[in-house]
């Protein structure tokens, strides 16, 4: 009888006079084991492929026999999971050996299947969106691979910052913002820091090509140098060129025909002695000083020195003369500055010129730095201790002698002692031998 039957007529039982169950519990035992119906056929599809039309049936009619035996218990089912053992790959250098791990560790095939269905299904949704680019498809693999994060992030987090390589190297100045992408900065560094080090010419990053920048720009003429110059040789020879320009075709042929020497009176000795006496050397550059483009154009910083102000950033700062630079209030407030530890300046470290004061209307020095004992914070600023050392620049100097030279006056003074000694021992000698004579003549006598 079928089960709907069964729970229709429910006077079969009561006609024997057993008591009749509680429809509620027959319900929850038929919609237990339809579920588990469902399930085992959910399982039997994903784990093989689909049966056939018969094992179906059969399958079917054995869950209907089970169903009619009431008092037959279900089977319990028994499922082992295996636990893998996950390496411990916290260490940056083993980051890189965790794919090849992740391929022999045990996965479930059920989450398998769920995620390959996922990843169908997303890359359905990107064909019919119309985003199918290479590079996204690259950057799920990689995600794929590493879990998420890509190789271009985890190359990102693998690089030294800027910050670690300068506090490594000894001269953080030579440290550039692209050094940190290189395969081994710290070795790099070390390069770039060593003594006599030549510098990458800074054009290799540029697109364009090197000295591209100075197309249409007029090519100044070769100056001779002064030494050359002075002999008035350009002069003779531009003469000399005029000349020839002047003359006619037929000149120019019956000269090249029959030449004549000599025609530039040259004074061949002023010439010897412009190479050879009068010659300077040219300006050089130094080791590792290479030519960039615009090079020229630049400033030369050799010539100004810190603290020296010359005229025309006067003249460009609007100074009067006598008046302090506009800097010197800034630095009395905040300090001298750091790189130039030794350097006088004036109304700071230093006493202010003859005449000016301190105070801050147009012209004055502002006012100078002291501490709550009225004691100066950064220097002699106000010229006491200037009174106390002798001033050596107003002393003469002897400039025709030279250090290290030997005195004379020793040398005399030795000479001086020598003569008279030879003197005194010619005087004793002249005295023995005239007692000598005289001894002998007595003799005689």
């Amino acid at each position: 009888p079928s089960p709907t039957a069964m729970a229709a007529d429910p006077s079969s039982d009561l006609a024997n006079g057993a008591p009749a169950p509680a429809p509620a519990a027959g319900a929850d035992k038929k919609k237990s084991r339809e579920s588990e119906r469902r399930r085992r056929r959910r399982k039997q599809k994903k784990s093989k492929a689909p049966a056939s039309d018969a094992a179906a049936s059969d399958a079917d009619a054995a869950a209907d026999a089970e169903e009619e035996k009431p008092d037959s218990k279900p089977p319990v089912e028994i499922e082992v999971e295996y636990v893998p053992e996950e390496p411990d790959l916290a260490d940056g250098l083993l980051a890189d050996f965790k794919s090849i791990f992740d391929k022999f560790t045990f996965k479930e095939p059920v989450a398998a299947e769920d995620g390959e269905k996922k990843d169908e299904a997303a890359d359905a949704a990107k064909k019919g969106s119309g985003s199918d680019s290479d590079d996204d498809e690259q950057e799920t693999q990689q995600k794929k691979k590493e879990g998420g994060i890509s190789n271009k992030k985890k190359k990102l987090e693998q690089r030294m910052k800027i910050a670690e390589l300068k506090q490594i190297c000894n001269r953080p100045d030579v440290v550039e913002v692209w050094d940190a992408t290189a395969s081994d900065p710290k070795l790099l560094v070390y390069l770039k820091s060593y003594r006599n080090t030549v510098p990458v010419p800074r054009h290799w990053s540029q697109k364009r090509k090197f000295l591209q920048g100075k197309r249409g720009i007029e090519k100044q003429p070769f100056q001779l140098p002064d030494f050359i110059a002075a002999t008035g040789i350009e002069k003779i020879r531009q003469a000399y060129i005029e000349k020839e320009d002047s003359k006619k075709l037929k000149q120019k042929q019956r000269e090249r025909m029959q030449p004549k020497m000599g025609k530039m009176d040259i004074d061949y000795q002023v010439l010897h002695d412009a190479f050879f006496k009068y010659q300077t050397k040219p300006k050089l550059t130094s080791h590792g000083d290479l030519y960039y483009e615009g090079k020229e154009f630049e400033v030369k910083l050799r010539e100004m020195k810190p603290g020296m102000l010359s005229r025309e950033l006067k003249e460009a700062l609007g100074m009067p003369e006598g008046a302090p630079p506009p800097w010197l209030i800034n630095m009395q407030r905040y300090g001298p500055p750091p790189s130039y530890p030794s350097l006088k300046i004036p109304g700071l470290n230093a006493p202010i010129p003859l005449g000016a004061t301190f105070g801050y209307r147009p012209g004055e020095w502002g006012k100078p730095p002291v501490d709550e004992h009225g004691r100066p914070l950064y220097g002699d600023v106000f010229g006491i201790l200037q009174l106390d050392e002798p001033n050596y620049d107003e002393e003469p100097v002897d400039r025709s002698k030279h250090w290290g030279d030997l005195e004379e006056e020793e040398e005399e003074e030795e000479d001086d002692e020598e003569e008279e000694e030879e003197e005194l021992m010619e005087d004793e000698d002249m005295e023995a031998g005239m007692q000598s004579v005289d001894t002998m003549s007595r003799l005689f006598l």
